[in-house]
């Protein structure tokens, strides 16, 4: 049962990133991968909502793994915000590089503890 969570939540993350990727990249003229910082952060923030819920008793786990581990796991992408960081470093946008590098780390930490603070807020 626990797997079948996870890959629910995943068939509805991929589709999600994908789009909004799209979306909001089509909007910004500009080298700096928006689309991909926009899905981290809105995925850091969820998680840190689902995780805060969990720990507060106002989630189950299963909303966790289907929420959390499956539609996060597969909206958020380290390895495409890896592969783009490469990408700006070798096209010679090393501002852009390092600006996608430590904004992505900051701001999705950022929105983890600040979800995890709002869940603590409603349910703890």
């Amino acid at each position: 049962m626990n797997w079948l969570l996870v890959v629910v939540g995943a068939m509805a993350g991929a589709p999600l990133r994908y789009l909004t990727d799209r979306t909001v990249q089509s909007r910004h003229d500009t080298v700096f991968p928006w689309g991909t910082f926009t899905v981290n952060v809105a995925g850091c923030l969820t998680l840190g909502v689902i995780t805060g819920a969990v720990a507060a008793g106002g989630a189950s786990s299963h909303v966790q793994l289907l929420l959390g581990t499956g539609l996060c796991g597969a909206l958020t992408t380290y390895s495409t915000l890896s592969f783009e960081t490469l990408r700006l470093a070798e096209e010679g946008a090393g501002y852009f590089a390092a600006a996608n590098a430590v904004a992505s780390i900051v701001a999705g930490l950022g929105a983890v503890f600040t979800g995890a603070a709002l869940a603590q807020s409603v349910w703890g």
